[in-house]
């Protein structure tokens, strides 16, 4: 593989590709914690980012390393994306529906200020990226820079890509007020379905 401008067009689609979970994401937790800041959006970006990163990498590790081993871990990808989404959706909408906050546990019936937990961040940003490791095969023939490169820019582009979708369940969480919890449960709960589905047929 070169560097040229085909290595980059196919770097940014494959980041929007994968960003797209993660934007969803983004999407339900600001819709859950419409009051937070921009260092706060800027965070949580990040965390999707380093992982929409990182798995590219440990994909292409494996690769030319592990492959056999690596092959049957696959199957099992859009498994664990649909259980960790399952499990912190439905915590989500369990929380909402009984009135209870989804990070101090304590009632908030007229706000949708609900603190995402580093915890719960960490697990999202890895049901969100954890198909990126098929992307390992994907960019098996680069060399080491050239999979970093690719990496980085998968990276910048989700990071865009998930401000974008925080700033617009911010604006939503702040209309939908006390829904926007159930909402953002119910989008992450369809979300690892999705993930799950398309598994079966793609």
């Amino acid at each position: 593989m070169e560097w040229n401008l085909i290595f980059f067009v196919n770097s940014v689609l494959l980041g929007v590709g994968l960003a797209m979970d993660a934007f969803s994401v983004s999407i339900a937790n600001a819709l859950s914690e419409s009051t937070m800041k921009k260092s706060r959006m800027c965070y949580i970006a990040g965390i999707y980012a380093f992982f929409q990163f990182a798995m590219p990498m440990i994909g292409w590790i494996c690769v030319h390393t592990i492959v056999e081993y690596f092959s049957k871990f696959e199957a099992f990808i859009p498994w664990i994306a649909l259980v960790l989404l399952l499990w912190i959706g439905g915590k989500m909408i369990w929380e909402a529906v009984h009135g209870e906050s989804a990070c101090s546990g304590v009632v908030e019936e007229k706000t949708s200020a609900c603190r995402l937990t580093f915890a719960t961040l960490m697990i999202q940003g890895v049901a969100t990226s954890i198909d990126a490791l098929s992307v390992g095969f994907t960019i098996a023939d680069y060399g080491l820079i050239m999979a970093l490169v690719a990496s980085m820019i998968i990276a910048l582009v989700t990071f865009a890509i998930c401000m974008n979708g925080l700033l617009i369940g911010k604006k939503a969480g702040n209309k939908l007020g006390a829904k926007a919890t159930l909402a953002g449960g119910l989008i992450l709960v369809a979300i690892g379905i999705e993930i799950f589905v398309k598994s079966l047929f793609f």
